[in-house]
């Protein structure tokens, strides 16, 4: 069972940063797809970023491109979310998972292993 451990989120005002950090309990990010996801109080879990195994190719949801930047360091079993002018509707629970399929993917159900979230709050 592959454990995921998200830190990093916390209160911010907006236009700030925040980065997000999602440790894996054993060599999983090198075999795995990594994505971030978040969900609002009433709303559905959404897709944010997403990176391949090797690291190379990112995937982003159009209303953080640009201001998002998703990474990985497979030799510390991590995966990071840069996450920069942030905005008050950038206000969720932020989720790390690994996918079981090949690639990137923004599907919710393509995502095996799920950590148990951080807050993120971004005030106005």
């Amino acid at each position: 069972q592959v454990q995921l451990v998200e830190s990093g989120g916390g209160l911010v005002q907006a236009g700030g940063s925040l980065r997000l950090s999602c440790a894996a309990s054993e060599r999983t990010l090198s075999s795995y797809a990594m994505g971030w996801f978040r969900q609002a109080p009433g709303k559905e879990r959404m897709f944010v970023a997403g990176i391949n195994w090797s690291g190379d190719n990112t995937y982003y949801a159009n209303s953080v491109k640009g201001r998002f930047t998703i990474s990985k360091d497979n030799a510390k079993n991590t995966v990071y979310l840069q996450m920069n002018s942030l905005k008050p509707e950038d206000t969720a629970v932020y989720y790390c998972a690994a996918s079981h399929v090949a690639g990137i993917t923004s599907r919710v159900g393509d995502y095996r292993y799920w950590g148990q979230g951080t807050q993120v709050t971004v005030s106005s």
